[in-house]
């Protein structure tokens, strides 16, 4: 058994194990996990969720592309929203967790046991949040394995081999996409697009990994290849070198495609595996990642083109 003044210290090793576990996921791959680029007008408007990527994404942390007054009032209002109350009226959790500690605590102080007898002591409190934390973070971990286990692989209507998108067209109701608005429009994605979508996911991140720039050039718009060419330069710098192969598309679908003048851009949710590791360019030693067993990472990748022509990637957000 162990001592009960060493039983905080022993879930806090348990919760920190946790937590290594859960940092293994892929994130040395291109864009080290961020979100950053450009998606027009909807820079900093996140896009709907999907089937693939259930949750909202995470917002643009980089970008050439500036807010405008508007997106900046109404994230200011939100904020404000978010905090009236005060602390403890805040919903979530911490909130709910918080009351709940200062409610034990009257009601010690209430019945002649002091404010923290409600609870014992300090360390009765500590190994509480301690204990709460690791129930919550195995129960995420077996919900989003459970989420992976059921989660469908969408396959397109040819029955091709690695097709994993759920097609979705956006503009099928006005009959195509020339019919659509001129500004601000849906857009209707077909098969080709797709295989656009899936070929560039699996070229640009071996483009990457080969520091193939002139590659990089031509798959993505000017502002996301410089933002490679900084986590490339990065990496000579460290003498390391971020190896990326056998990339796979797992499942997909559109979150959103619409048109800005002449120019198109198509947000695609994107569940896929890859082998991603740094090396010692000098050795070739792996200092980061997993050189033998493949890693999984959702993304919502956005990419843009002149009406007409080629898709290029203008932006990556973490799902």
């Amino acid at each position: 058994m162990i001592p009960r003044r060493y039983r905080p210290w022993t879930l806090f090793l348990a919760v920190f194990t946790v937590l290594a576990l859960v940092a293994t996921e892929v994130d040395a791959r291109g864009g080290r996990g961020f979100s950053f680029g450009s998606r027009g007008a909807r820079t900093y408007t996140p896009p709907p969720v999907t089937n693939t990527a259930p949750k909202a994404a995470a917002p643009i942390q980089r970008s050439t592309t500036q807010p405008s007054t508007a997106t900046t009032g109404q994230a200011a209002g939100r904020a404000a929203t978010t905090s009236s109350g005060g602390f403890l009226s805040r919903p979530g959790f911490l909130g709910g967790l918080a009351a709940g500690f200062v409610g034990a605590g009257l009601f010690g102080l209430l019945f002649g046991h002091g404010l923290a007898g409600g609870l014992g002591s300090l360390a009765s409190i500590l190994g509480l949040l301690l204990q709460i934390g690791l129930v919550l973070l195995v129960a995420r971990l077996i919900w989003n394995w459970w989420q992976r286990r059921n989660q469908p692989a969408y396959a397109g209507p040819s029955g091709q081999s690695g097709y994993n998108f759920e097609r979705t067209d956006y503009g099928a109701a006005s009959g195509s996409a020339s019919m659509a608005p001129a500004f601000d429009g849906e857009v209707a994605i077909e098969a080709a697009d797709y295989d656009a979508f899936e070929r560039l996911l699996s070229e640009i991140q071996v483009a990457f990994s080969n520091e193939d720039v002139e590659a990089l050039r031509q798959r993505t718009t000017p502002e996301m290849l410089g933002y490679f060419i900084e986590d490339m330069t990065d990496n000579t710098s460290h003498g390391v070198v971020n190896k990326i192969s056998d990339v796979k598309l797992e499942s997909g679908d559109l979150a959103e495609a619409w048109r800005e003048g002449h120019v198109e851009y198509a947000t695609v949710a994107m569940r896929y595996s890859l082998i991603d590791y740094v090396a010692d360019r000098a050795t070739g030693r792996v200092v980061d990642g997993d050189a033998t067993h493949r890693g999984e990472v959702t993304e919502l990748w956005t990419f843009r083109r002149a009406s007409g022509g080629q898709w290029l990637l203008s932006a990556i957000q973490q799902a």
